[in-house]
């Protein structure tokens, strides 16, 4: 059976504007199904473990999907996401890929976390899926090759995209801007309209531009894997 991790942030507030933040629900439920209707097991983890914070801009009836509803009635799925693995406890060998989820919380615990880099750098050099969604690619700009450059580096990649943080008027909140990142570290950067679907895949590192792009990656991986 196909053994993927998830990733998810355990961060829950939005810099000093006293506002909560974490996943992103559908970054979450898309991919979740997608893996789990091809027959997939997944594991899901955190830095802290337990329940990881959701974004409440993401439960928002607007932002509900046929997936996050199907997600918010799934009991045995909300029971695995109510006790993540702590990171730390988690070695790459038991799976065989990694996808993190989005939301703004990964800006601030994933981006410099030394289990989540350990784990990516893991994946990458066994040549194992590594994929991201929307603000989630972050997690990966400090990982690197067994040669010591950094994975994205002259790698086509994408994530959100300057503009759509602009549009919702949290530029000057985040920590990290991803486009700005993944173009400081050398990657090839790229991104469709602002909210439409687009991902890119170079090799075995998968990304998507948004939460529109979260089935999309984890399509990718799963073809991947085949």
């Amino acid at each position: 059976m196909t053994r993927i991790l998830f990733v998810l942030t355990s961060h829950n507030q939005l810099g000093d504007t006293g506002q909560a933040t974490g996943f992103w629900l559908e970054e979450l439920a898309a991919p979740y199904y997608a893996f789990t209707d091809a027959g997939a097991e997944i594991t899901l983890a955190s830095p802290k473990g337990g329940l990881p914070p959701l974004d409440p801009k993401s439960d928002d009836p607007s932002a509900q999907t046929e997936a996050t509803r199907r997600f918010k009635a799934d009991r045995a799925a909300n029971e695995e996401l109510s006790r993540t693995a702590k990171l730390d406890s988690i070695s790459s060998k038991d799976f065989d890929a990694v996808f993190y989820p989005g939301g703004h919380g990964p800006l601030w615990d994933l981006v410099d976390n030394d289990a989540s880099i350990r784990l990516i750098e893991e994946f990458w050099n066994s040549n194992k899926p590594v994929s991201a969604v929307c603000h989630a690619p972050i997690s990966l700009v400090n990982a690197k090759d067994k040669s010591g450059v950094h994975i994205v580096k002259g790698r086509e990649v994408t994530g959100f995209t300057n503009s759509e943080e602009d549009a919702i008027g949290l530029t000057k909140i985040v920590p990290l801007l991803v486009e700005d990142t993944m173009i400081s570290r050398g990657a090839k950067y790229s991104k469709g309209s602002d909210w439409e679907s687009h991902t890119c895949q170079d090799d075995n590192l998968i990304t998507g531009q948004n939460p529109s792009s979260s089935e999309a990656v984890a399509n990718l991986v799963l073809a991947a894997l085949k």
